[in-house]
């Protein structure tokens, strides 16, 4: 993008966001206003973009002059989203989606081709984990899963054809939390061309930031906390100019995996509060788990394990203090009694909501094993550490005292 596109303050000077400090970042960048000057960012709902000439028209197809051409390819309230988010990943450039697996699924495409490699964490969302093993294997694409915290087991699996690398971290449902820049080093030591990708669902850039830890590319669900409110689906990778512009654009404009202009300012009016949703919901998870730790272990309640990264008695207690601002939102735990005493407990449950959605101002709950990993073999799921005992909490913004009386232990 050359200097006359950048974004430029009222007096005409280029506006570097990186000068400004996150929660600015998250209400002001990528903001355009358009001759009316709303304050608000408008919705921009067209399908298609009206050129002064047929020669306008020309250029604009063949890119021989910047600008909107159609909502598939590009659309100026998706833009301010896109450009509001890179500017608080720290990247250079973001591409929205029309959902969390349709990024994943564009990232593929843009950088993945028949016999190329990828090594993923087999600690991640069930679904990612299905689109390589059920659908782009029956495209050529291999792949291999590791454990997220054995590093070895990341020197190991990694091969000449060796393209990209994902994983999550906080990774769902157990919050293992992976070292980014311990991981990053070893696979660039490996081969440097080969891409680091982390999904960052569970922090957002207003707890972590992967690509300051040596990552190249970042890849969100914005349906889950970048909306907050449960009230839109879509998805978003961050990265360099070369691999959104370079990659990822000519596929969006084939595929058509697009965002749509009112999910993009659902999701512009989510970030603008992301900071103080995600502090909040981090001191509240804590008071939460502090509580449930406090149970583990007592026969009448049936706690075995909690899982989340605030607890000193996480694995990764320091590393997440390391490279995370809070802990998060989301909290596991295992019942002695397998799924019986699970759903028994959900069930029991009056003010949480049994959803399998997560990033909500409204607390949800749901059985792993059953519902986000269902669709994994038992053998997949045992790998992963789901157990039929397992339940993930995924704490909103209520009182967290309500939360605690709501969830009937013993």
């Amino acid at each position: 993008m050359t200097d006359d596109n950048k974004e430029r303050d009222r007096n005409g000077n280029i506006r570097d966001w990186l000068d400004y400090g996150p929660a600015t970042r998250a209400i002001r960048a990528g903001q355009h206003r358009s001759e009316y000057g709303e304050h608000s960012e408008s919705i921009v709902v067209t399908s298609s973009f009206v050129f002064e000439s047929a020669a306008q028209a020309a250029a604009r197809f063949s890119g021989e002059e910047e600008g909107y051409i159609y909502a598939r390819f590009s659309n100026p309230t998706v833009d301010t989203f896109t450009e509001r988010l890179a500017a608080l990943e720290g990247g250079e450039s973001c591409i929205g989606t029309s959902s969390g697996m349709a990024a994943y699924t564009l990232l593929c495409l843009g950088v993945l081709g028949v016999g190329d490699h990828v090594v993923l964490s087999r600690n991640m969302f069930g679904t990612t984990l299905i689109l390589f093993k059920n659908i782009l294997s029956r495209f050529g694409i291999e792949y291999t899963f590791v454990d997220l915290i054995d590093l070895d087991s990341w020197q190991s699996a990694l091969q000449s054809n060796t393209r990209l690398v994902l994983f999550e971290t906080p990774a769902n449902p157990l919050t293992e939390v992976g070292d980014v820049a311990a991981i990053s080093v070893l696979v660039k030591s490996f081969n440097q061309d080969i891409l680091v990708g982390v999904d960052n669902c569970f922090c957002t850039p207003a707890l972590q930031t992967p690509l300051t830890m040596g990552a190249d590319l970042v890849v969100h669900s914005a349906t889950k906390y970048l909306d907050g409110q449960g009230r839109a689906v879509g998805g978003a990778v961050v990265g360099t100019n070369e691999l959104v512009e370079g990659k990822l654009l000519p596929i969006m404009r084939g595929a058509g995996l697009s965002m749509s202009p009112f999910n993009a300012w659902i999701f512009l009016k989510g970030l603008e509060t992301l900071q103080l949703r995600m502090d909040k919901i981090s001191s509240n998870a804590l008071a939460i788990a502090k509580h449930l730790d406090s149970l583990a272990g007592e026969s009448k309640v049936g706690i075995e394990k909690v899982f989340y990264p605030g607890l000193p008695s996480h694995p990764q207690y320091e590393l997440s203090a390391s490279q995370q601002s809070a802990s998060g939102g989301v909290i596991s735990f295992t019942l002695s009694g397998g799924r019986e005493a699970a759903w028994k407990l959900m069930d029991a449950a009056r003010l949480v909501s049994i959803t399998a959605n997560l990033g909500d101002t409204k607390t949800t709950i749901t059985h792993p094993a059953t519902t986000t990993h269902g669709r994994l073999s038992e053998e997949e799921r045992d790998a992963s550490g789901i157990s039929e005992g397992l339940i993930r909490l995924a704490v909103g913004l209520e009182d967290p005292e309500d939360i605690i009386d709501d969830i009937q232990l013993g």
